[in-house]
C-alpha cells in the first residue's frame, strides 16, 4: 500500500521513516550512532536478552553472517546389529540429516521526542528511553515466537503451533498437579518426545493457582513459609511469569519445554538513527502520525535483526517427526477442543 504526497508515492509502514522534503531529498541527522555511547547500545541489548524470555531461557547460536543462515539437524538414527556366529555377515548402516533454515528479520521501534524536552539539560532522556525500547523489542520478539503474533512470513510456526500440531496439549481440569506432573500431564508429554524440560514459563495467574496447592493435609506444595519469597519451579526446572505483556492466557496458562532446543540467532546488534526532518505514518491508514518539522520533534530509530529455529533432531524415543517436540502447552478449560 502507497500514500500519494506532492506527487511521490510512499510505503506506508510505521517502521520507516518517510523523508521528503518538496521535490529534494530532505536532510537527516545521519551521525547518530556518534550520539549513542556504544556502552548505551550493550546496555540496552543486554536489557532485551534479560526482560526477553525467549533470549534469556532460549540458547543464543554464533551471530549470523548472512540474512540466513542453514543448521544441518540429525534426521535419521543409525541402526546396530548382532553378528550371528564367527562367520556371521555385518551388515550396513546410515545417518542422515535435514537442513534447517534461520531467517534473521527486521525489528524495529521509532521513539518521536520534542526538542524542548531535549533543550531541557537537566532531563535524562535515556534514562526514560533505554526501558522503553527494552520493553518494546522483548514484547515483539516474545510474542512472536512463543504464539505466533506479527510474525515474519519466512519465520517457522510458533512454539505454540508447533506444540499444538505434535498434539503435546493438555486442557485445565480440575486437578492442577496431574494435570502438569501426571503420566498425561504436560511433563510426561515432552519426555515422551525424548526430551527432558528446562524451563516453564506461565501466565501470572497461575502463581495463585500454585499457590493455593495444597497436600492431603491443606498444607501448600509451594511454600513453606509465610515470610521468606516463593521460588516457583516444577520438576527441579525454574519457572518464568513475563510482565512485558505478551502473553496470551486465552490460548495458554504454560508452555513447558526443553528451552535448548530453542535456538536463536543474531543478525545485527541494535543499531540507532535520530532523524530532525520527515514524517511517521500510520501503516493501517496512512495517516501522518507525526510531522517532526511541524512538531518541532526529532525521532530516534532502533532496529536489529535476529532469527531462531526449534532444531528438533531425531531421537530413540520418538523418530516421528509430527509427534516429536520439545515442547508442550498446558492450555485453559476455555481452549478445550481448539
Amino acid at each position: 500500500m502507497y500514500k500519494v504526497l506532492r506527487g511521490r508515492e510512499f510505503p506506508i509502514n510505521v517502521m520507516n521513516l518517510q523523508m521528503f522534503a518538496g521535490n529534494a531529498n530532505s536532510i537527516d541527522r545521519t551521525g547518530a550512532e556518534a550520539l549513542i555511547p556504544e556502552q548505551t547500545s550493550r546496555e540496552i541489548i543486554q536489557g532485551v536478552t534479560e526482560q526477553s524470555t525467549v533470549l534469556a531461557m532460549g540458547r543464543k547460536l554464533p551471530n549470523m553472517s548472512s540474512n540466513r543462515t542453514v543448521m544441518p539437524v540429525l534426521d535419521m538414527l543409525p541402526v546396530a546389529y548382532f553378528v550371528n556366529g564367527d562367520t556371521g555377515t555385518k551388515k550396513t548402516t546410515k545417518m542422515a540429516w535435514d537442513k534447517k533454515k534461520i531467517f534473521a528479520e527486521e525489528i524495529a521501534v521509532i521513539v518521536p521526542i520534542p526538542e524542548a524536552v531535549l533543550d531541557d539539560a537537566d532531563y535524562d532522556i535515556w534514562g526514560e528511553v533505554r526501558p522503553r525500547l527494552v520493553e518494546a523489542f522483548g514484547k515483539v520478539i516474545d510474542a512472536a515466537i512463543f504464539f505466533g503474533v506479527d510474525k515474519p512470513d519466512n519465520w517457522r510456526s510458533s512454539i505454540y503451533d508447533t506444540a499444538a500440531a505434535a498434539g503435546a496439549t493438555v486442557t485445565a481440569t480440575s486437578n492442577l498437579y496431574k494435570d502438569i506432573m501426571g503420566t498425561s500431564g504436560v511433563i510426561a508429554k515432552i519426555e515422551k518426545s525424548g526430551y527432558m524440560p528446562t524451563g516453564h514459563v506461565a501466565d501470572i495467574s497461575l502463581r495463585a493457582e500454585l499457590r493455593e496447592l495444597v497436600d492431603n493435609n491443606n498444607r501448600p506444595l509451594f511454600k513453606t513459609d509465610l515470610q521468606s519469597s516463593t521460588q516457583y519451579s516444577l520438576d527441579g526446572n525454574t519457572m518464568k511469569f513475563p510482565r512485558n505483556g505478551f502473553w496470551d492466557a486465552a490460548k495458554a496458562k504454560m508452555i513447558s519445554g526443553d528451552f535448548d532446543q530453542l535456538v536463536y540467532s543474531m543478525r545485527q546488534d541494535i543499531t540507532f538513527k535520530l532523524f530532525d526532518q520527515g514524517v511517521v505514518q500510520d501503516p493501517s491508514t496512512g495517516e501522518i502520525v507525526y510531522n517532526l518539522m511541524q512538531n518541532d520533534m526529532v525521532a530516534m530509530r532502533a532496529v536489529m535483526r535476529l532469527g531462531w529455529e526449534i532444531p528438533n533432531p531425531i531421537n530413540s524415543l520418538e523418530t516421528d517427526k509430527t509427534k516429536r517436540c520439545p515442547f508442550a502447552v498446558y492450555a485453559p478449560k476455555a481452549n478445550a477442543g481448539a
